[in-house]
């Protein structure tokens, strides 16, 4: 009696392992398929990153008429590095300086307020929370375009149009960071821990300091890497909001290189170089920060 089912099972074995093949067959095809559309999209993104750091190692006389991808060994970099230097008695060291203040400071203070405002709308309730969050959500999806003209208007008011504060206010609340602090707090911070931290007598604030905070420390770094990059490369803000090019950003400043390349096109070399600085910082901050980065913020959150 118990015999024939384990020759049943043993004829259909062989049957059952070979039409399984087929699909085992399919989903190695797949995941080739899929590594391969990762491959060529890593490479198209890859590509003018290459282009920069080849065409920075070449002068002037070598950037049109030898092939994009392949560098220069003549010693190009260092002429065109030492060049851009030296533009306007080291007007790009300035330029450089205020893209880390405007990308420094601003994501430090967007990290305080959107860690606060997440924090609180995670672990505290009072009437409307639902309806702000819902309103912060609206506000991740307006493009930060069509805010640029009225923020102008709004600083033009008050005098600060000009001032390393047009650009830096502008940027301090992110929607999408405060949407990602709440997320994050609402899976990080266990509400018994704060309970025990209440009974202990701790206030609240320093409960957010001591115990919320460390924490929620991998959400608050993704945010201010994401953050930091933005201003980083934001072009728009910075362009309209300023007109003293001693307070420009990188991006605002090479454009206005490359504008003038027009009439000199040695500039040209010195845009593409400072093109190639601009990139080593936000390479260096991804590898000195990509240990605290989660990109699984819930399963981050639980592990922390």
């Amino acid at each position: 009696m118990s015999a024939a089912p384990v020759v049943a099972a043993d004829r259909n074995g062989p049957a059952a392992g070979a039409s399984a093949l087929p699909s085992r067959r399919r989903a190695v095809s797949s995941h080739r398929g899929a590594t391969l559309v990762l491959v060529i999209g890593a490479l198209y993104c890859l590509l003018p990153v290459a282009w920069v750091i080849m065409a920075s190692t070449k002068t002037p006389g070598e950037l049109f008429t030898t092939f994009s991808l392949w560098p220069s060994f003549t010693g190009g970099i260092q002429g065109n590095v030492q060049g851009l230097l030296a533009y306007k008695d080291g007007l790009f060291l300035r330029w450089a300086a205020n893209t880390a203040l405007y990308a420094g400071v601003g994501a430090l203070l967007t990290v305080l307020i959107s860690g606060a405002a997440g924090y609180a709308m995670a672990k505290y309730r009072f009437t409307g929370r639902e309806f702000v969050f819902r309103v912060i959500l609206a506000g991740v999806l307006v493009p930060q375009v069509t805010l640029a003209i009225p923020q102008y208007l709004l600083l033009a008011k008050i005098g600060l149009v000009g001032s390393y504060w047009s650009v830096l206010l502008p940027t301090m609340i992110s929607p999408f960071s405060i949407y990602l602090a709440r997320i994050y707090a609402t899976a990080a911070v266990p509400d018994e821990l704060l309970e025990a931290g209440r009974i202990d007598g701790a206030g609240e604030f320093k409960l957010f300091r001591s115990v919320a905070m460390p924490l929620m420390l991998p959400g608050l770094v993704t945010i201010f890497l994401l953050h930091f990059v933005s201003v980083w490369n934001n072009f728009l803000l910075p362009f309209i909001m300023l007109s003293d090019d001693s307070k420009f950003p990188m991006t605002v400043g090479l454009f206005s290189l490359l504008n003038q390349g027009a009439s000199q096109p040695a500039l040209y070399t010195l845009v593409i170089t400072g093109s190639m600085l601009s990139i080593l910082p936000l390479i260096a901050l991804f590898l000195l920060l990509q240990k605290y980065w989660r990109l699984d913020l819930l399963s981050g959150g639980l592990k922390g």
